[in-house]
């Protein structure tokens, strides 16, 4: 169910990308119609160039052979960043969220890393899931837009 990709196969990422902005555009407090901030095609162009050079690493979940979800973790010296964990709406609630954070928390176990960051949008209910998985507030970054 659960598998690591190549960076060949980014590419493949794209509807779940789409999917993430669109997510945000509905539901976040105080971002809405803003993103993607950068667009999804160059976003596939960052992850392949990370994965090509070991700086993260991507799991997918497959249905049917189309990726209905992923995580992408990423360190930041002795931090672990959990950089996106995206599941298409319609495949919600199968625990395909819980089963990519197993994986990123596993991962991270493997590398010896213990302190791991995820940013959150304000409106995103996937805070719930972190919550769950011991993850709590620990700062709140603030932002002027004129």
């Amino acid at each position: 169910m659960i598998r690591e990709i190549h960076s060949e196969e980014t590419g493949k990422l794209y509807e779940c990308l789409e999917a993430l902005a669109e997510h945000h555009n509905r539901v976040s407090v105080h971002f809405k119609g803003r993103y993607p901030q950068t667009p999804s095609r160059e976003k596939i162009k960052q992850f392949e160039s990370e994965l090509e050079e070991g700086k993260s690493s991507i799991a997918v979940i497959e249905n049917d052979s189309s990726i209905v979800g992923f995580c992408k973790i990423g360190t930041d010296g002795n931090t672990g960043i959990l950089e996106y964990l995206v599941v298409l709406d319609r495949e919600r609630g199968k625990g395909y969220g819980a089963a990519l954070m197993d994986w990123a928390l596993n991962t991270f176990q493997k590398l010896g890393i213990n302190e791991i960051d995820v940013k959150v949008v304000y409106g995103n209910e996937a805070i719930h899931l972190y919550e769950k998985y011991g993850f709590r507030e620990r700062s709140v970054i603030m932002t002027l837009d004129r």
